[in-house]
């Protein structure tokens, strides 16, 4: 199975080669996201100076979500910015060309209290991309990271404040979030290019 085929199948469901298998169905995503959205708010004591800031491209969907869990707990849901970090990563002249999607802020980051939301946290080197975009629209007081997956792995030191799911695994592995607004369904898929039985 490739890697951008989505398999139709509930959570600990496995494809017909073994080799990608379904972490989390569409009501575990909810059920995670509505989790961060209450501990978010526990953890800034309402939505006071609150605001999320999504990460192109899985985060920014995600962030709105979160968002509208948040609006249901406290009645008021915090604004949501966009941001594109294709031109801050480490490796912008290395990897093939991206896609550029619209960086939108309809606020000032300045003494607020962001809240970066992305699909999955691995090596770090996304994170801090992000962080090094956003501090050219302003200062925040603080900087917290919501992610729907970790999945370790970590070459640089961030960790997540929010975690949806924490997914042990191995660096041959892939980690696919797939989200209804981009892709059509909301899945976490893990998928393995070894072939079964080869004793690895």
């Amino acid at each position: 199975m490739s890697p951008n085929s989505v398999p139709n199948l509930p959570a600990g469901g496995a494809d017909e080669t073994g080799r990608a298998w379904v972490v989390l169905d569409d009501l575990d995503v909810k059920r995670a996201l509505v989790r961060m959205a209450h501990e978010i708010v526990e953890s800034n004591r309402g939505t006071g100076e609150l605001v999320l800031v999504g990460i192109h491209r899985r985060g920014v969907p995600l962030a709105h979500r979160v968002a509208k869990r948040i609006a249901e707990i406290e009645t008021i849901a915090p604004p949501v910015g966009e941001l594109d970090i294709s031109f801050y990563r480490d490796d912008v002249g290395i990897r093939s060309p991206q896609e550029i999607s619209p960086t939108d802020f309809p606020f000032d980051v300045t003494d607020k209290t962001v809240v970066l939301v992305d699909d999955v946290l691995y090596t770090g080197r996304t994170v801090r991309a992000a962080i090094d975009a956003l501090v050219d629209f302003g200062r925040p007081r603080l900087v917290k990271l919501a992610v729907l997956v970790d999945r370790g792995h970590r070459e640089l030191p961030f960790r997540a404040d929010f975690i949806g799911k924490n997914i042990p695994t191995s660096k041959m592995q892939e980690v696919r979030v797939h989200v209804l607004e981009t892709d059509g369904v909301d899945s976490v898929v893990v998928y393995d290019p070894r072939t079964l039985g080869d004793g690895q």
